[in-house]
């Protein structure tokens, strides 16, 4: 594959000005020189990026939690995840964090499994996905859960039925959409042991 690469470009901005932020998102607006010279509003959600984990147990099921998104009114099947909202936090840590937060568990292998923007139209949000495996229950006292993860529900589901879901419609987030297609990708090309290691460079979100 000759050129078929992403690459980073920024064009020409004036006006720019951030008429929102809240507690860990904002809104920008600036006014982007288009190839004809003439300029055009960009409105964009600021995002301090995400890291996610697909855990998969010896037996190939993945870990799956249902939790609900208020802006779309669902309960939506998704892959442990969370904020990259500490200043200078290493991806891994993170996603470390966020297994044992959410499911008390720990991993004995990590590796990135795909990196992706959210929504690039209307956000600078980038996310890392790793793939955890070894699996075990932690040792350490278990996370108190608030908010959302109150109701938090957890199922072991093989890697091959969430694809088939992905497939029929019946499952919609993208992180885990993008997260199991990924994977059965790599199993498919027996390329799971070559993906990049946890501490590949990333780009999207130096730290």
């Amino acid at each position: 594959m000759v050129g078929i690469q992403d690459r980073a470009e920024e064009w020409d901005v004036r006006d720019g000005v951030t008429p929102f932020r809240g507690k860990v998102t904002g809104v920008r607006s600036e006014q982007v020189r288009m190839p004809d010279g003439s300029w055009a509003q960009r409105d964009y959600q600021l995002h301090p990026g995400s890291v996610a984990v697909l855990a998969l147990d010896e037996e190939g099921r993945v870990l799956a939690q249902r939790q609900y998104r208020h802006p779309v009114r669902h309960r939506l099947w998704e892959l442990p995840a969370g904020l990259l909202d500490v200043p200078g936090e290493n991806p891994l840590h993170a996603a470390q964090r966020e297994l044992f937060e959410e499911a008390h568990r720990k991993a004995a292998h990590w590796s990135v499994l795909v990196d992706f923007y959210t929504s690039p139209g209307g956000s600078d949000e980038a996310v890392r996905l790793f793939l955890a495996t070894g699996l075990s229950e932690a040792e350490e006292e278990r996370y108190a859960a608030h908010g959302e993860e109150l109701e938090l529900e957890t199922a072991w589901v093989p890697l091959d039925e969430l694809v088939a879901l992905v497939l029929a419609g019946e499952l919609h987030n993208p992180t885990l959409v993008t997260g199991v297609l990924a994977l059965s990708a790599a199993r498919a090309r027996g390329a799971v042991d070559t993906l990049r290691p946890a501490d590949a460079e990333w780009p999207a979100r130096p730290f």
